[in-house]
């Protein structure tokens, strides 16, 4: 934005001051996410910049950590890349193991997450719901306690969930959801409820309730008047609360290594697994792999907040 003719030369000064210092902090922000691209392609097993990467060598350059991706853990990783060898990869490569999971666990989260959350919002949005600030403390709140807490809650829950029965005289061995897809899933759900919640209320803000009543008084049912008032014009931030939803769920670590088991491994996991057990540079390779996956996650709520504002009749800025 250019500074206005009638400027003062302190106000000119202080608006460059002001792009420098917004520049800075942006520098400060993306260089340790951009810094690991050019790692994630060094041919040697380091994660430094090596003098044939400094000079621009080609050699210097290697996708092997992208290729190593698909052959760690197969079981005859150097044989001709045939169906024989996808299929070993398919099934026995560790990352891509973990990333199955990432997206099986990510995809059932978010579906349980999105029709909880917006079931939620539509429900506080009602101006006669009663206690409404503190329903909505309780159930965002999993944002706001520290992780930990709630991971370590979560696993001694899901070890045995019919524990707390006991207070009652009643019995307490139905089983365990520690160690399981199905507690995996119930974890990552209730973490990304919250967002569900925050993203389908702040849509339902500009919301006009009387097209509800408009719709009833011509004949629809409260189901019709969902299905074909409410839902077409909340839709834009249901599907941005389910990506921030499924992002949570692919990005979360801690609550993985309380609850999962040996067949849960995911993506953050296997990362974790291998800071600590064997220091790749294909972590970066996954690394680079998330950053474009989250620029393009990114993109499309940028995309979706714009289409909201124009149904609800702003201009998007």
């Amino acid at each position: 934005m250019a500074v206005p003719s009638y400027a003062s030369p302190l106000e000119r000064a202080w608006h460059y001051a002001y792009l420098v210092i917004c520049g800075l902090i942006f520098f400060f922000l993306i260089a340790p996410i951009i810094v690991i691209i050019p790692l994630s392609f060094n041919a040697e097993p380091y994660f430094t910049f090596t003098d044939k990467m400094r000079s621009f060598d080609p050699e210097g350059y290697s996708l092997r950590w992208y290729d190593s991706l698909l052959t760690f853990g197969m079981v005859a990783p150097d044989g001709p890349r045939d169906a024989a060898w996808w299929a070993d990869a398919w099934a026995n490569a560790k990352w891509v193991k973990a990333a199955k999971n990432s997206i099986i666990i990510g995809l059932f989260s978010t579906i349980l997450a999105t029709v909880l959350g917006t079931l939620a919002a539509l429900g506080l949005s009602r101006p006669e719901m009663p206690f409404r600030r503190a329903i909505m403390a309780t159930l965002i709140s999993p944002m706001i306690v520290p992780l930990i807490i709630t991971a370590t809650g979560m696993f001694f829950f899901y070890s045995n969930p019919c524990q707390l029965l006991g207070l009652f005289g009643l019995p307490t061995n139905c089983g365990r959801l520690a160690g399981t897809y199905l507690g995996v899933i119930l974890a990552h759900a209730t973490l990304g409820i919250p967002f569900v919640i925050i993203t389908v209320t702040a849509t339902l803000v500009g919301f006009d309730q009387s097209l509800n009543r408009a719709a009833a008084s011509l004949g629809a049912n409260p189901r019709t008047t969902f299905f074909r008032v409410t839902m077409p014009l909340i839709l834009p931030g249901v599907i941005s609360g389910a990506l921030f939803a499924f992002v949570t769920s692919f990005d979360e670590v801690v609550a993985v290594l309380f609850i999962a088991g040996p067949d849960q491994q995911t993506i953050p996991r296997q990362m974790w697994n291998g800071i600590r057990e064997q220091i790749s540079p294909a972590i970066l390779a996954v690394a680079t792999l998330l950053v474009l996956f989250s620029i393009a996650l990114l993109t499309t709520v940028e995309l979706l907040r714009r289409r909201s504002e124009r149904n609800r009749g702003i201009t998007p800025h």
